[in-house]
């Protein structure tokens, strides 16, 4: 039996809310480093160099404690959670089980536009493209077939374990010296 059809929890273009443009931001930062583990999250500050309110960085904030990219203290402050790179087994174990059911759904469910999205996407990875470039085109291709599943629940978990792996994978970028060999062999 088919299930309808709904959008990942992602509005249309152009009518996305200011807090899911804040905790995009936010958290792009989160993974990339740019906010250190450990570090104390300024909102007056983010909210400043974002353009926006206090209040959207605020929910930003607190949807990204949720999903353990940020710890919260009463009274002390909001600070970037750290990271234990123990936890890549079993961020990829999840991943490894659930990649393949999103691959499955997207393969199904995806419109034909969004599988040109997603075609693009591949070509550009499967190109020449310098290693700065890679993980980020990795990354944008996992996003897309998370969000073409069609599963708002299979995104969400999936987005979850992938923003934690990606952060374990910053951290340790230096020590990778062929990351491309990681990228194509699907290794976290």
């Amino acid at each position: 039996m088919s299930t309808p059809r709904r959008a990942a929890s992602k509005p249309a273009a152009g009518s996305q809310l200011l807090s899911d443009l804040a905790y995009e931001a936010i958290r792009d930062k989160l993974v990339h480093l740019d906010i250190a583990p450990g570090d104390a999250i300024d909102e007056a500050q983010l909210a400043d160099e974002l353009g926006l309110g206090r209040t959207p960085v605020r929910e930003a904030i607190k949807r990204l404690a949720y999903q353990r990219l940020v710890v919260i203290y009463p009274r002390s402050g909001s600070y970037a959670a750290q990271v234990d790179v123990a936890d890549l087994a079993s961020l990829c174990d999840i991943r490894e089980r659930l990649e393949g059911l999103a691959a499955e759904r997207a393969a199904s469910e995806a419109r034909y536009e969004e599988r040109q999205e997603l075609g693009q996407l591949l070509d550009e990875l499967e190109g020449d493209c310098p290693p700065s470039r890679l993980l980020e085109l990795d990354t944008a291709a996992h996003r897309a077939v998370h969000r073409l599943s069609h599963n708002e629940y299979l995104f969400d978990t999936l987005t979850q374990t992938l923003d934690l792996s990606l952060r374990i994978w910053n951290l340790a970028r230096e020590r990778l010296p062929h990351l491309e060999h990681h990228v194509h062999g699907q290794v976290g």
